[in-house]
Parts: structure tokens; C-alpha cells; sequence
């Protein structure tokens, strides 16, 4: 290969990892053990910007050639071909750095394999030394670092070798300090403290022996490195929890990949404030309705206290009595794992004291896995819904909603959303629209007047027109107050259409009871304007969000303010005797898997598989009267159904 398609290589290399990758900051040091097996090697770890890079090589007839094995050497898998060449292209084209945009290390661990150290060194040490701009520390405080493993030479030997050279150390053995300013770490054979597979957790007694081990390198101020150890996502999170400081691992993409961004995948309640980077977390995945959030501000995610769960009193919970409310939560892209992991974190939810649940089946009619604009108009219609559209058939055939139930009924019909008032999952109860986008078009359609209370933030829908329709205007015609604020609700008689912008931005420690305090008031609103009773659908918007930007800080901040909303509803429950509740949500999103946690003190680590709703089964929570009617699986489009049934 000549030097004109290396440099190509080294630039696509460059350029290869799009987004985050070249931003990538790891809590560890991930090492590409027998990095030469790779499909591509040195440029797939590179790519992910890791730490550390091994090579296995031998020296013979005076070149280095890269082998596990002797009887494996192959002429073109030489040292210079698969590692040098590339490492002296990149540093040209980096200016004397790894990577372009960042002063990060990068260390080669080299393991002599064959039995001829002395010769080996001394041949290495001449190679390194015509290149002083990228081995030699003090020529480019960038060089790459070089550590010597395998057939290491004895310490007494280290003082020999330029500075520059380091060792893999043994913790059996013992250095002067001299010498041990030449360990570049410590690597320990993990089959020699444990037989444990990475599956599981490690049996306590081995876990103290690797602990010890840990602790031993520590104490001499080195990093340790374990191989022959289990390679997964349980062994490299148990690894790093232990304090290893090396991940040692065959998959280096996959193992990049788990621990970048390694913040938004862990959580923990904490009495002490801790630093968070300062970073706004987005998502390019919402809709044109809530394209503008402003999303997640990592600096407000961390509560220092748990948030006590509100413990129900039961009252009429199950009986076959008559139901005059019912309040329908929804939680946006909560499925069983964004519930369990606000549980664990918080260590208790309110939804959970719920004794009624079901598993409800979410794919729309045209899609194994639904949007919001299906599976929502699917809970608010009991017809199957195919996804974009909101509450209508593919021919363009509107359903009657539920809201339309209540109000042949004669019971009153109220919208909380912790979102755009215009977005599907509000929309479904009070609109019907072949696009899920048709902001003007979906909103137009509160002239009918169907609701007594609407309240979320999306001003824009109102003001920023493509029909040129004052529609402020003519919903005060209509009887509506327009206000700004949910504080304000309840100061006047008549209907309420709440459009605070404070309900648009992302939960955080500062406004994670908003929702909670908008559920309260919209309950008050209905209770006393309608004698008959009233129906309330509450959306818990943004545990989407978090999804979709595989966030979990977001998805537990999200899921417990959509938890005290559960709350306020369980408390009008048990001092009305005569409502339904009902939580659940449209769909999951994220894909999230509960990697492991700390039991004592609430942490958890957690993984997206993805940035896109899934079609996982979705818990339901039923409390109150003809709560029983919610037991078992069923579809989404089968919720109003049962909840018509309640009411008959």
C-alpha cells in the first residue's frame, strides 16, 4: 500500500466516527487487546478514539512482524505496514497530535513475543528514535505513549531504556522507585482470582481477591489492567464500578459505545450535589409540532433527595361500584424499564402502589411499531389507528373520541400535557387529522368546544398560523380564558385553555412538580364546573424526549414528575370515592435495559439500544372502581373500551 492511500485512510479515520464519536470521553481507559485481529486493524480502535492499542509482535531478521504465533508470520504483516506508517500519517496530517481535535493520549502496548528481548528492545528503541516527534514526550508532549508487556525485561534492566519506553508491570514482583516510574500499569491474569464467566456478579470471595488487586496497584499509584477476563457489557460495567481502571476488550466498537457518554447512562439520587458536565442534551427525532425543545440541561438533573411516593388509601379500589371521573394518564415512551428504573432510583413509585395492572399490546394498524399519533388515537378512539393520522381511518373517516363519550354523557373533558397542546398524544382527545403535523389544522378544531380545560405550552400553534386565523381570538368568543400561566387557573368562571411555556420545557430540579401542580388544578377546574363528573387525560410528554435521546438522567427525572401527577390523581381518588385511574403509556421509546445498580444507595447503570420507539408491551395501572376491568393483556385500542364499560 503506498503512502498516497494511508494518508486517505488516516483522513477517512479522521472523519470516519461522525457526531459523538469524535467527541468521545470515556470514564476508562479501553484497551484493544490483540488489536491486529481486527477486521481493519489500529483504525477501528482509532476510530473510537480509545486509549490504548496492543500489538503482538516478534522480531526477527530485523523486522518486527505482528503475530499471536511464530508459526503465523505472515511478510506483509509487518510492524511498520499496520501500525508505524499509519501513526506517522496521522501525526503529519494532526500536526504531532493523535486525533485533530483533541490533546487526548494514545498509548501502543507492545508484547514481545518472541524469546529475544534484548535485541528486541534495542531494535525498538532505535525505531522510536527516529521518530522523536511521535514517540518522544520530550520533543511533543503529544507523543504516543509506549508501554512494553510480555517478554518485558527485568527491572533492573528499565534504567537502560529511554524514559519514554514504559513497562507493564507484575504485582507479584516489587520495583524501586526508580523503577517504578517506568510502570506504565499493572496487568493481572483475571483467571488467576476468578473463574467468573460475566455472567452474574462476581461470588464474594473472588470479587475481594480482585478488589485486593485493584487496591494493590492503586496503592503504588498505577492503573491495573485484567486480561483473560470476561468481555461484555456486565464485565466491563462490573470492572469499572471495582475501579479498574483498563477495560480490556476484543469489542472495541461495542465497548466505545458503552461507555461514551457514560453521564447519560447512569443515575443516582444523591445527598451531596455533584458536578455535572454543562451540556443542553437534544434529539433531532420529534415531530414539526416539538422540533424547538429546548431540551435536557444536564446541570439541573441531579435531586438530592427521593420524592415520597403518595400511599393510596384504597378506598372503593376494585369494587363494583359506579365510576362518575376517570383520569387517564399517559406517560410518552414509558414502558416497564423506564418505570422500574424511576422505582429503583427513587427507591418508590406512586404508580406501583397500585394493586390493579395489565400488559397492553401497542403496534398500530399499519406498523408492528406505533408513533404516538396511532397508538394514541387507538387509546382514545377503541379503533385500531394507523400511525401520522389522529383519530382517523386511512380514508380519511373521523372516530369519535372519548372525549365524546363524556360529553354525551354530560360529564365534563379536560387536556394536561406537559407538551405542546398541539403535539398527537393531547390532539387525540380533541381532534381528528390525517398529519399529526397540521398544527392549524389539529388546533382548529378546539372551536369546538369540547374542552373545559386544555393546559400545556405551544404558543406558536396559536400565533405563528399558516391559516391566518386569529384563533385567541376566537376561542374567547367561544367562551374561553386564554391565560399563561397554570397558577392562574381557576380564577375564573368558564372554560380554561392554559398555554404556559414553563409546561414545554424538560423536568429538572427546579420545576419537577409543574405537572403535578397542573393535574391538581385541572382537577379542581372539572370537579366543581360539571356536577355530573369529568374526564381528564394527563400526558407525561418528555419521558419520550429522554428516549429518543437515549438520556437516562431525562427518563428518571421525567417519569417522577409524571409520577406526582399519578399522585394528585390518587389523592382526588380516595376523597372522591367515585374516579377511575387509569396510567399507562402510548409506547416505549429507547429500547432501555436496566444494566445493573448499587442497592444501598439507588444508582443505576442503563442502556438505549436505540433512539426510536419500540413495540414492547406496556404496563397498565388501574386504581378504583372497576379498576378489576384492567387486569390481564390486551390491546391499547381495548383501554376506552373498557373504560366505556366502567361508566355503563
Amino acid at each position: 500500500m503506498n503512502i498516497k492511500n494511508l494518508l486517505s485512510i488516516a483522513a477517512f479515520a479522521c472523519m470516519a466516527p461522525f457526531g459523538n464519536t469524535l467527541m468521545a470521553q470515556y470514564p476508562v481507559k479501553i484497551h484493544s487487546h490483540n488489536d491486529y485481529t481486527r477486521t481493519v486493524p489500529f483504525y477501528e480502535a482509532y476510530a473510537q478514539k480509545i486509549y490504548s492499542i496492543e500489538v503482538d509482535m516478534f522480531y526477527r531478521d530485523g523486522e518486527f512482524y505482528v503475530s499471536h504465533d511464530e508459526v503465523d508470520i505472515q511478510p506483509l504483516k509487518t510492524f511498520e505496514a499496520m501500525y508505524l506508517r499509519p501513526l506517522l500519517s496521522l501525526y503529519e496530517l494532526n500536526k504531532g497530535k493523535a486525533w485533530a481535535d483533541s490533546d487526548r493520549p494514545l498509548q501502543l502496548v507492545v508484547e514481545i513475543k518472541s524469546d529475544n528481548t534484548d535485541a528486541f528492545m534495542d531494535a525498538l528503541v532505535k525505531l522510536c528514535g527516529k521518530y522523536p516527534e511521535v514517540f518522544n514526550p520530550n520533543v511533543n508532549p503529544n507523543a504516543v505513549h509506549i508501554a512494553i508487556t510480555g517478554h518485558v525485561p527485568s527491572p533492573e534492566k528499565f534504567s537502560q531504556y529511554p524514559s519514554y519506553i514504559l513497562f507493564d508491570g507484575n504485582l507479584d514482583d516489587k520495583y524501586t522507585e526508580e523503577q517504578l516510574k517506568q510502570v506504565a500499569m499493572f496487568s493481572q491474569d483475571f483467571k488467576s482470582l476468578s473463574h467468573w464467566n460475566g455472567k452474574g456478579s462476581l461470588v464474594r470471595d473472588e470479587k475481594a481477591k480482585v478488589m485486593a488487586a485493584i487496591d494493590k496497584a492503586h496503592a503504588q499509584n498505577k492503573p491495573i489492567r485484567f486480561w483473560g477476563a470476561p468481555d461484555g457489557i456486565t464485565a466491563w460495567n462490573t470492572f469499572y464500578w471495582l475501579g479498574a481502571d483498563y477495560i480490556n476488550t476484543d469489542k472495541v466498537e461495542q465497548c466505545a459505545e458503552f461507555f461514551r457518554d457514560w453521564e447519560k447512562k447512569n443515575y443516582e439520587i444523591s445527598g451531596k450535589k455533584k458536578t455535572a458536565p454543562e451540556e443542553i442534551v437534544k434529539t433531532d427525532r420529534l415531530d414539526k409540532t416539538t422540533y424547538n425543545f429546548g431540551g435536557f440541561d444536564n446541570e439541573k438533573m441531579q435531586l438530592t433527595d427521593t420524592i415520597a411516593p403518595y400511599i393510596p388509601a384504597y378506598r372503593n379500589d376494585g369494587a363494583n361500584l359506579p365510576v362518575k371521573n376517570v383520569i387517564l394518564l399517559i406517560g410518552d415512551g414509558m414502558g416497564l424499564a423506564q418505570v422500574a428504573a424511576a422505582d429503583r432510583v427513587n427507591r418508590g413509585l406512586t404508580m406501583l402502589k397500585m394493586k390493579y395492572m395489565g400488559m397492553m399490546c401497542t403496534s398500530s394498524k399499519d406498523a408492528f411499531t406505533t408513533d404516538s399519533a396511532g397508538s394514541g388515537s387507538a387509546l382514545s378512539t377503541g379503533k385500531k389507528n394507523s400511525n401520522r393520522h389522529i383519530c382517523m381511518s386511512d380514508e380519511g373517516e373521523p372516530y369519535p373520541l372519548l372525549t365524546d363519550f363524556f360529553l354525551d354523557k354530560k360529564r365534563a373533558c379536560g387536556v394536561v400535557t406537559l407538551g405542546n397542546v398541539a403535539d398527537a398524544t393531547p390532539a387525540v382527545f380533541y381532534a381528528h387529522n390525517l398529519e399529526r403535523d397540521d398544527a392549524d389544522g389539529i388546533t382548529r378544531e378546539l372551536l369546538n368546544g369540547k374542552l373545559t380545560v386544555l393546559a400545556g405550552s405551544g404558543m406558536n400553534v396559536f400565533t405563528q398560523r399558516h391559516d391566518s386565523l386569529n384563533l385567541i381570538g376566537e376561542l374567547k368568543k367561544k367562551n374561553y380564558n386564554f391565560i399563561t400561566s397554570i397558577n392562574d387557573m381557576n380564577l375564573k368562571a368558564g372554560k380554561d385553555i392554559c398555554v404556559d411555556e414553563r409546561m414545554g420545557e424538560a423536568a429538572n430540579t427546579e420545576n419537577i412538580g409543574l405537572l403535578a401542580q397542573a393535574t391538581h388544578n385541572t382537577i379542581q377546574k372539572l370537579n366543581q364546573s360539571n356536577p355530573n363528573g369529568f374526564f381528564l387525560m394527563v400526558e407525561g410528554a418528555k419521558i419520550d424526549y429522554a428516549g429518543h435521546a437515549r438520556y437516562l438522567p431525562g427518563s428518571i427525572l421525567e417519569t417522577l414528575s409524571f409520577d406526582q401527577a399519578v399522585a394528585e390523581a390518587l389523592k382526588f381518588a380516595d376523597k372522591n370515592g367515585q374516579t377511575l385511574v387509569i396510567v399507562t403509556a402510548d409506547h416505549e421509546t429507547g429500547g432501555l435495559t436496566l444494566i445493573d445498580g448499587d442497592n444501598q444507595t439507588g444508582r443505576l447503570t442503563a442502556y438505549y439500544v436505540t433512539d426510536d420507539h419500540t413495540p414492547i408491551l406496556i404496563p397498565v395501572f388501574a386504581y378504583g372502581p372497576q379498576a378489576d376491568k384492567f387486569i390481564g393483556k390486551y390491546f391499547n385500542y381495548d383501554i376506552p373500551l373498557k373504560i366505556k364499560s366502567a361508566i355503563k
